[in-house]
């Protein structure tokens, strides 16, 4: 086995430890955080319970939780959060909020900061989405994402948020 200074040589092993060293130092933060929540829609109940349950955790703790406005993986956060102090839920919509589901409208007429993207209501979902999905992680200091791993659009996510020097946690279901 190398000492650790010689296996430290190669700038490929050099930028693991630092990636290593300022995820190990945002766990570790001990103050509360921004936290995205994102994830699929097509999300079984059990699943769905253990994210509520870690989104009220997470708010309890104090930590400010953004989500976006769709069925599963978000609905469920936004309950989670909702639960323990809807203060620190902040939910950003890919498009306005007429161009909701009446289910999702309902929810997220209890939400007290709530954006709205008009401006994309001429898009398609598939690219509002994206749009908003950088829009959250560029608010966040961690994600957590729960997907599929043919979820394309939730995996490019990631890919950015960790681009961008976030903490990601990804989550698949399958």
């Amino acid at each position: 086995m190398q000492p650790l200074s010689q296996s430290l040589d190669s700038p490929i092993e050099a930028s693991k430890v630092d990636v290593f060293l300022q995820e190990l130092a945002a766990i570790q933060q001990s103050g509360s955080k921004r936290v995205a929540v994102l994830g699929s829609r097509h999300v079984p109940i059990t699943h769905q319970q253990l994210i509520e349950l870690l989104t009220y955790a997470l708010a309890l703790g104090g930590n400010r939780i953004i989500t976006s406005g769709a069925t599963g993986t978000n609905f469920a956060a936004i309950r989670g959060v909702l639960k323990a102090d809807p203060n620190l839920l902040t939910v950003i919509l890919p498009q306005s909020l007429s161009r909701q589901s009446r289910e999702s409208r309902d929810q997220l007429d209890q939400v007290m900061h709530l954006v709205e993207n008009s401006a994309n209501d001429s898009l398609s979902l598939a690219e509002a989405s994206a749009l908003c999905n950088q829009e959250i992680i560029s608010r966040c200091q961690q994600l957590i994402c729960f997907a599929f791993h043919d979820s394309h659009t939730l995996l490019r996510t990631c890919q950015a948020a960790e681009e961008q020097r976030k903490l990601v946690t990804l989550f698949y279901f399958d």
